[in-house]
């Protein structure tokens, strides 16, 4: 065995360990019978996948899941993108301490940000008592308990996997290609649409993969924004493997959701480079 093989072999055991065999196992158990004694029953069968595909209620959840993740995901780019710009282009110390802002919202739990924004748009909460005070509204403004209150919860969230994947690719431009744009004449938005965002690219669509992978898994904070009213995959696989105890139909689930955001995301990736390199 050469050296670079024994460099590899650790990643390759942990991912083979820790990525691989769980999901496998998933796989496992997705074809296994419900069974009444236990959490699986022997055997094999696809009435699992066939109840999830042929319900209209599961596909309604599906497309809920991947229109907030697409939503998410668009907004964090149109927040993130600017911030990136701003951060690639700030110096030294600057930067460095700009950096830790954006960062700094990973130190505190999810679970706390996304009660945060509950007292933020509650229906007593700051944003509706600020409405009234001000006049601009005398009745309780719907904010939470929606698809709006669940995506502006996980833009927030999820906005600092979205900035620095763009900011590392920002970084790796040499800023004398835009000035070379400009001193051939062209105007700044030309400048920026084809030269910084194809060199952009990468860090684009790294960024919107964290992020919708991410929106389309999340189950806390469309749990506590959402109060239930707005269901996710994600929360019905929760409560298929918790509540139920039907694993089985629980790991069909998550495949299903795995399967289409995977496929949603080889969409996107195949498309973009189509897009803005022409």
């Amino acid at each position: 065995m050469n050296r670079r093989a024994l460099l590899i072999l650790p990643a390759a055991l942990i991912l083979l360990l820790l990525v691989a065999a769980p999901y496998l196992n998933i796989v496992v158990i997705s074809a296994r019978p419900t069974s009444p004694d236990g959490a699986y029953g022997g055997g094999f069968t696809t009435a699992n996948y066939v109840a999830v595909l042929t319900d209209a209620y599961y596909w309604r959840q599906i497309g809920t899941t991947l229109w907030l993740g697409l939503l998410t995901t668009a907004g964090a780019l149109l927040l993130g993108f600017p911030v990136a710009w701003n951060l690639a282009r700030t110096p030294g110390r600057s930067q460095a301490l700009r950096q830790a802002i954006v960062l700094s919202p990973l130190l505190v739990g999810i679970v706390v940000r996304s009660y945060g924004w509950t007292i933020i748009l509650g229906n007593n909460g700051i944003l509706n008592r600020l409405a009234r005070a001000t006049g601009i509204t005398h009745s309780i403004l719907p904010l939470m308990y929606n698809r709006l209150g669940i995506v502006v919860a996980l833009i927030h969230v999820f906005l600092p996997f979205m900035i620095m994947p763009i900011l590392g690719g920002l970084q790796n431009m040499d800023p004398a290609l835009e000035q070379a744009g400009r001193s051939l004449g062209a105007a700044p938005g030309t400048v920026f649409r084809r030269i910084v965002l194809p060199l952009a690219m990468p860090g684009i669509q790294s960024g919107c993969v964290m992020v919708f992978v991410l929106s389309i898994s999340a189950y806390v904070t469309p749990v506590l924004l959402g109060g239930m009213r707005v269901k996710t995959m994600p929360m019905t696989v929760v409560n298929t493997l918790i509540d139920s105890f039907r694993w089985p139909l629980g790991a069909a689930e998550s495949l299903i959701l795995s399967f289409l955001g995977g496929l949603a995301v080889m969409v996107f990736l195949r498309l973009t480079p189509m897009r803005w390199n022409r």
